[in-house]
């Protein structure tokens, strides 16, 4: 289910959490659905515990998950998520993306292209 590079220079805790939030986005994992507990995935990825931990927080936080006491994680519904705030948060590193793109020849039909077959899935809101 998750995926981690230890190799990589990207910490853990990253790594999980942009795990998570793909499972989100591509519905793989629903509203209120329950997230494995701490311990049970700090088991199953053989990493420490506070790791998963403050994944889960830093998701929290983001408002992709809350947490329900004693009884865990589970994904919150979308509209707990900022919009306006995390399309702020998520422009400069489109931008920069974008930057580099076109320095390699992207074209404004090739962007659009690529738009459209990321929206194809019917799992991401274009209706913004």
């Amino acid at each position: 289910m998750f995926e981690l590079d230890v190799r990589s220079r990207k910490p853990i805790y990253e790594q999980l959490m942009d795990n998570i939030k793909e499972l989100i986005m591509t519905g793989v994992l629903t509203t209120d659905a329950k997230l494995p507990s701490v311990r049970m995935l700090s088991k199953e990825l053989t990493v420490n515990p506070n790791t998963i931990q403050k994944a889960y927080r830093e998701l929290e936080r983001e408002g992709y998950l809350y947490s329900a006491n004693r009884k865990g994680y589970f994904v919150a519904p979308v509209d707990w998520i900022k919009p306006d705030e995390k399309l702020n948060e998520l422009k400069p590193q489109f931008q920069q993306l974008i930057q580099e793109a076109i320095y390699l020849g992207l074209t404004k039909e090739q962007l659009v292209e690529w738009f459209e077959e990321t929206t194809k899935g019917g799992n991401v809101d274009d209706s913004r």
